[in-house]
């Protein structure tokens, strides 16, 4: 028997990268899948195409799983109302969402559009919203239940070009922590991954020096998208009933706890602080624990899903 033996798992962007890996896996550990997948291009906005997320039903079916599909968009809260209902006309019951479905449309800041912010914001963190939202009430009703969403260490530590992607994905980090807290009564859990692994979102990065050719190549073979899979299932199955509230990294083969942010460091004044005195004592007594901008750039390479 498989870690999801008996269980309903929509699995969201399951037609291509982590998402088909995971639709994948959740099968093959005995889960009947519901494969979600627009069949859109990288950047979104376009009309998409039901084939990617059947081909991947259909691939599960024909190794004995059961699964159906839907190319609805997560962005669309009647649409992903509509999953959850037909996982319970389809299988009678819903136990877990993995929503790693995302678009991505890279630019600096000072050159983003509106349309290329809210595009981004649309699809993370709205979608996440409407993936969670949809299904919280349920899954509180029947007294379990699990989301597995996704962040980025873009957002977590950052990455030039990004700020669309970034704030989207530390919305889902807070998203996530507050459904976690709020449903820890009813059983109902939720954890954020921010994977590593080659997509067809890394493929897209344009690489611009040998170095960046030898990073690209290095994350081709050693990190993979069924990697990732592997932690988005496992934390869908009972034996994870007291993981929750998690933001955890994939990296290969190793799998990262980040911390959360908490307080480093306090000053305080028994006079009260101007703007003066917070420059000239304050400030100063603070900037050993500032975190550097580019300190922490190359412990993660850019890892966009």
């Amino acid at each position: 028997m498989g870690v999801l033996e008996g269980k309903v798992v929509l699995v969201t962007g399951g037609g291509n990268g982590i998402g088909k890996e995971t639709a994948l896996l959740a099968a093959k550990e005995g889960a009947k899948v519901v494969v979600n997948d627009l069949g859109g291009g990288l950047s979104g906005g376009d009309e998409g195409d039901a084939g990617p997320a059947e081909k991947v039903a259909a691939e599960i079916r024909a190794a004995g799983g059961e699964a159906v599909s839907n190319s609805d968009s997560v962005t669309d809260m009647k649409a992903v109302e509509g999953m959850v209902e037909q996982a319970k006309d389809t299988f009678g019951a819903l136990d877990a969402i993995i929503n790693p479905a995302g678009i991505l449309r890279d630019t600096m800041f000072h050159k983003m559009s509106e349309s290329d912010w809210d595009a981004v914001i649309d699809v993370h963190l709205r979608g996440s919203f409407n993936v969670t939202r949809a299904a919280v009430e349920l899954f509180r009703e029947q007294e379990k239940g699990a989301f597995v969403l996704f962040t980025s260490t873009s957002g977590l530590i950052g990455n030039i070009g990004q700020a669309n992607y970034a704030a989207a994905k530390m919305g889902i980090v807070g998203l996530s922590r507050i459904v976690a807290m709020e449903g820890a009564r009813k059983n109902v859990r939720s954890n954020v991954i921010a994977p590593f692994a080659w997509t067809r979102m890394i493929a897209s990065i344009p690489v611009k020096d040998e170095a960046g050719a030898q990073r690209v190549e290095r994350m081709k073979n050693g990190m993979r998208a069924d990697q990732v899979a592997q932690l988005a299932v496992a934390l869908c199955a009972d034996k994870a009933k007291d993981v929750t509230g998690q933001i955890f990294g994939v990296r290969g083969n190793e799998v990262v706890l980040f911390d959360q942010p908490r307080p480093v460091k306090s000053v305080a004044r028994l006079e009260g602080w101007n703007p003066e005195t917070l420059l000239d004592q304050c400030m100063p007594a603070m900037q050993a624990d500032f975190t550097d901008l580019g300190a922490t750039a190359s412990v993660f390479p850019y890892d966009p899903i």
